[in-house]
């Protein structure tokens, strides 16, 4: 049964991969900035300024998926009209692109500093966290503009199947981010030591160098020449702009609710005290990390379903699909594994406090359970965002994490008394919610279309 299963997806497995691989590579970036930041800051500064960048962490996400969110409305067009060969099409959907993520970056920046910061003293957390927070997220806040101009020229490249040069481009700004980080957080080279805002500043600096290295391979490339004939901003118009927000728009909403839900967890567990918000930093951290590699297999899936559809193959979309779903759920069990047996050795990676350490490793048990979940949610999102299918789902995420899982973790956390634990088992509730919502989301709508593939006759 299994090999036939495997004979049946193993050509989708390949392409999948093949397509999937450097997407995860770029996608992981946006998180090794954050992990980076913690191993930096856990290991060179002290337990307060670690929790400053948990509690900043858990709002700045907010800010970024929303950025990333309209930013990934691009991908599915770009592939649909590279399916139907109407390659002037897609220059004129980056023309369009690029201008909203321009307004969007100066927006969330603005609404960070006239509005979040309005707020940070009054969330009921340790005043000396607060006070290493603000330049820390102002620095975090800047950069989202220089990320959503890389994000722009991302997309469009990965939706044209070009996916290796954003990873590139990533991994050597993380190596940049790091070597910078540690330089300005300790203070070396006659450099007086920043502390946490070391490490907003190497953000900052990394990412410019993301957009304007992203940016000039993009233009520049042979690649791409025959795309960018429509690449003018006369070409901008409402009707172009309007197609990608109302794919893009709903896109950031799901992300919001769901990392929303991981940010009201973290600051759920902020009024329980720093320790606990460490520890939740460390396990959020390396959840992350396995997320962010389903999230690039799921944005594979997003480029072939868009050209699949596009080319109107629809049982190579819905078996392209399925193979991703099974890539992704060998993957995540490994992860799973991983996250039980090594679970007291993980959270050393980021701190070494012993009391920090020991909550952070009955987190990741927890973590290790809702990893299936985590993995096969996403991946039904990236399937459907191909389908330009994003209403229904932003709805199920809605549900998923805002009506069951919150409420659920707050209610088993405080009342059940099992504090961070309690609120942890209500986000993996709500993953659970998501995961199988949504497959059957994916079921009904890729049936039948392979319903109608099969009866064409060929």
């Amino acid at each position: 049964m299994l090999q036939k299963t495997y004979q049946k997806y193993k050509p989708y497995y390949k392409e999948n991969l093949h397509l999937a691989l450097p997407i995860v590579g770029s996608q992981l970036g946006h998180t090794l900035v954050q992990i980076a930041d913690s191993v930096i800051v856990g290991h060179f500064t002290d337990t307060e300024q670690l929790a400053a960048v948990s509690l900043v962490n858990s709002i700045f996400i907010l800010i970024l998926v929303i950025g990333l969110g309209i930013s990934y409305g691009l991908t599915p067009l770009i592939a649909q009209e590279s399916g139907r060969l109407r390659r002037k099409d897609c220059g004129k959907l980056l023309a369009n692109s690029l201008l909203i993520n321009l307004v969007i970056g100066l927006l969330l920046y603005f609404s960070v500093r006239l509005g979040v910061f309005a707020i940070l003293d009054h969330l009921d957390q340790t005043a000396s966290v607060v006070l290493y927070a603000k330049p820390y997220l102002n620095l975090l806040s800047l950069s989202i503009i220089p990320l959503l101009i890389f994000q722009t020229f991302r997309q469009f490249a990965e939706g044209l199947g070009f996916t290796k040069q954003a990873m590139f481009i990533s991994v050597w700004g993380n190596v940049i981010n790091i070597i910078l980080g540690v330089i300005l957080v300790r203070g070396m080279f006659g450099i007086k030591p920043m502390g946490v805002s070391g490490v907003g500043v190497s953000s900052l600096v990394d990412r410019i160098l993301m957009a304007s290295t992203m940016c000039i391979y993009v233009l520049h490339s042979n690649h791409f020449k025959r795309y960018l004939l429509g690449f003018k901003f006369r070409f901008v118009n409402k009707l172009r702009l309007l197609k990608i927000i109302k794919i893009g728009a709903p896109v950031a909403l799901q992300y919001t609710f769901e990392i929303s839900a991981f940010s009201g967890a973290a600051l759920l567990i902020g009024t329980i005290g720093d320790v606990e918000q460490a520890a939740h930093q460390i396990a959020i951290s390396l959840a992350a990390m396995t997320y962010m590699i389903a999230s690039g297999v799921a944005s594979a899936a997003t480029i072939k379903t868009g050209n699949n559809f596009g080319k109107r193959s629809f049982l190579d979309l819905r078996r392209s699909a399925i193979g991703s779903y099974h890539i992704i759920l060998v993957f995540m069990c490994f992860t799973a594994l991983a996250f039980v047996i090594f679970n007291r050795q993980l959270p050393y990676i980021i701190s070494s406090d012993v009391e920090v350490v020991d909550i952070a490793a009955h987190l990741l048990i927890i973590a290790g359970f809702f990893q299936l979940f985590d993995g096969t949610q996403v991946i039904g999102l990236g399937v459907l965002r191909g389908l330009g299918d994003v209403n229904i789902p932003t709805l199920i995420t809605f549900f998923a994490y805002w009506v069951v899982g919150i409420p659920i973790g707050y209610l088993l956390g405080f009342h059940f008394h099992l504090g961070v634990n309690g609120i942890w088992y209500g986000l993996t509730f709500g993953l659970l919610t998501a995961s199988i919502l949504l497959f059957f989301r994916f079921q009904n709508k890729t049936k039948s279309l392979s319903i109608i593939d099969s009866s064409r006759p060929h």
